[in-house]
């Protein structure tokens, strides 16, 4: 469910995630980004045009016919591929998502997929009409969610991603001894997805919604587990280390 600007996910295993909604003006900053980067890469490739044109048509009588016919290919590709490709390699976001510091993401909070990414951009042209992404500002406005057209086919939402400057990355920690071996056939596959989107998305969480999210999973787990776990950072541990385990078992799959 969503309220207000922010947006909270509910697990089948009774623990909320909680992001913010990216709302119009920071999407319009990254379009504004990613706009610019098009119209200098499709100037770049005009320039180029021109001068070879008159070049190519001492080579064959059908050379600039082609070379135009290429600029023209290259520009529909630029227009057409451009946000589906870099969300695509960049999870989620486009140059532009990534200096506005928002990105995209599933509604229940996985990363998106090549094809989510290709059918939330399919709309785009819809979204753009009339003119100045008047359709899709419309269905933002009108959504609890913040989602213009392609967002609601392809099953996405946009929220704020803030980095934490003191926060580790992922894979730096390693796993913390102290913790015994638990018994991972107790743990469900939901579970540890729960698990693993936490600690893939925990540098974009303020510190306090983080420290709490880490607790209210960490809770539910070391019930579940009959561990001990008490405060921060041990909390994150206690998950970094039901994370290894896991995977260590072979149970887990790739998304």
């Amino acid at each position: 469910m969503s309220s207000g600007e922010n947006f909270t996910i509910e697990t089948p295993e009774q623990t909320s995630l909680d992001f913010s909604l990216a709302g119009i003006g920071s999407r319009f900053l990254a379009l504004a980004g990613d706009l610019a980067i098009q119209f200098v890469v499709g100037f770049v490739l005009f320039i180029a045009i021109i001068l070879l044109i008159p070049a190519m048509r001492f080579a064959t009588p059908l050379a600039s016919q082609w070379l135009v016919g290429a600029f023209i290919l290259g520009i529909f590709l630029l227009n057409s591929g451009y946000f589906a490709f870099f969300e695509t390699i960049w999870n989620g976001q486009t140059p532009g998502k990534r200096f506005a510091q928002i990105r995209v993401i599933k509604d229940d909070g996985r990363p998106v997929s090549a094809y989510d990414a290709i059918a939330r951009n399919l709309l785009r042209v819809v979204d753009e009409m009339p003119g100045l992404y008047a359709v899709g500002v419309i269905s933002i406005l009108f959504s609890k969610r913040s989602k213009r057209l392609g967002d609601y086919v392809a099953g996405t939402v946009v929220v704020h991603e803030k980095k934490i400057q003191e926060a580790r990355p992922f894979f730096e920690a390693k796993t913390d001894a102290s913790f015994s071996a638990y018994d991972m056939s107790l743990v469900t596959l939901e579970e540890f997805n729960v698990i693993e989107t936490f600690l893939n998305r925990r540098d974009s969480f303020d510190p306090s919604l983080r420290t709490t999210m880490a607790a209210k999973i960490a809770r539910r787990m070391s019930e579940k587990l009959g561990a001990s776990v008490a405060g921060w950072p041990q909390t994150e541990k206690f998950l970094e280390a039901i994370y290894e385990q896991f995977r260590s078992t072979g149970r887990f799959h790739t998304r």
